[in-house]
């Protein structure tokens, strides 16, 4: 075997008291909403404010609707649907895991658009500031899933390849969950948080969101390149992942985005 740098022995469950567990899974879901919820409530404030930090408060229920349903419908959808179509009970069993970035995101934008058409919120400014804040929990999840030991990378030879407890095959692999975790979570954060701090780009309605969808696709793109296939799909079309085709309508949706992008038009004076 290779040299490999020991898997650090990560107890998956943070607390648990008789049957009730608390995951560090379910904790970074649980942070990454608190945490963009608060800096969020920043965002939205910034001129032109775009929402009240009350309608911030009151769109925590939705996104987190949002998350979770579609990030488990997306996984049903997405990865395993024959699976699912022969249990349909199992889609309810959410502790087993089993949950999709994609559709988590398609949940989310569907919560938005309702939340803005119901308090009369320009969707494309809100989305703007709701995007900027969206790789912390990015950040948080790659962090839970190496802390997990799953969604493991490809067999590598680097020096810092870990071999991960359960690989059935316990070779050294890269540690794509933490390589996921820089680009699609810090690298993402930094870049929007530049970009939404510059009162032109703030103008441009739609740009920012359009950046994170196209950020993220390359990111995660870029990242499945090191990363595993699930072994239930494996490579795709073109040897593509699951994850790098889904990735790509995102990227072409966020350079849209950004190229329509304008500043609203100023109101001239009589």
């Amino acid at each position: 075997m290779l040299f490999a740098i020991p898997f650090p022995a990560f107890d998956p469950v943070l607390v648990q008291v008789g049957p009730l567990a608390i995951r560090w899974y379910a904790l970074a879901y649980i942070l990454g909403i608190v945490l963009g919820w608060l800096l969020g409530r920043r965002m939205v404030a910034l001129e032109p404010a775009v929402a009240t930090r009350q309608q911030a408060d009151d769109y925590i229920t939705w996104v987190t609707l949002g998350i979770i349903l579609g990030g488990r419908l997306g996984y049903v959808l997405f990865y395993r649907p024959g699976h699912y179509l022969t249990h349909p009970l199992e889609i309810l069993q959410v502790w087993q895991g089993g949950m999709a970035f994609h559709g988590g995101m398609l949940g989310v934008i569907v919560a938005t658009v309702l939340f803005c058409r119901q308090q009369r919120i320009d969707l494309l400014a809100f989305g703007d500031r709701v995007a900027s804040v969206v790789p912390i929990g990015l950040f948080l999840g790659r962090c839970a899933n190496f802390v997990n030991g799953e969604l493991w990378g490809r067999p590598a030879d680097v020096p810092w390849a870990m071999v991960f407890p359960h690989d059935p095959l316990q070779v050294p692999r890269h540690p794509s969950q933490l390589y996921q975790a820089g680009m699609e979570g810090v690298l993402l954060f930094l870049l929007l948080q530049a970009l939404v701090h510059v009162p032109a780009i703030r103008a441009r309605r739609g740009f920012v969101a359009g950046a994170f969808l196209a950020g993220y696709g390359v990111a995660r793109t870029l990242g499945e390149f090191f990363r595993e296939p699930d072994s239930f799909l494996g490579f795709l079309f073109a040897g593509a992942t699951m994850g790098q085709l889904l990735s790509l309508p995102m990227i072409l949706v966020g350079l849209w985005l950004m190229a329509r992008a304008r500043p609203a038009a100023r109101e001239v004076a009589a």
